[in-house]
């Protein structure tokens, strides 16, 4: 069975969000109000960092710092030099 994990935060007004699939041929997908700014394939268990911006005046950097496993994935954001883990979502 394919496991496929949620990851959601708001920040400054914005929505910041990390989906992973975690099937065969896994793929992590950040998403800043919606829209993917970020994606990657997943490396057996390697962390990963995703990259995009905050559409504030002027743009804010966003990264994640992704642990796709073993067990369950963690993610942490990064914006403004503040780090904060994000919070699973179910859907």
């Amino acid at each position: 069975m394919v496991q496929t994990h949620h990851f959601h935060l708001d920040a400054k007004g914005h929505s910041v969000t990390v989906n992973i699939d975690g099937g065969h041929r896994g793929a992590v997908e950040l998403l800043v109000d919606g829209k993917e700014t970020g994606r990657a394939e997943i490396q057996g268990g390697r962390p990963l960092i995703l990259s995009g911006e905050l559409p504030t005046d002027p743009p804010l950097p966003v990264s994640v710092r992704i642990t796709p496993g073993p067990g369950t994935p963690r993610c942490i954001a990064v914006i403004d030099g503040a780090e904060t883990v994000m919070s699973p979502r179910a859907f």
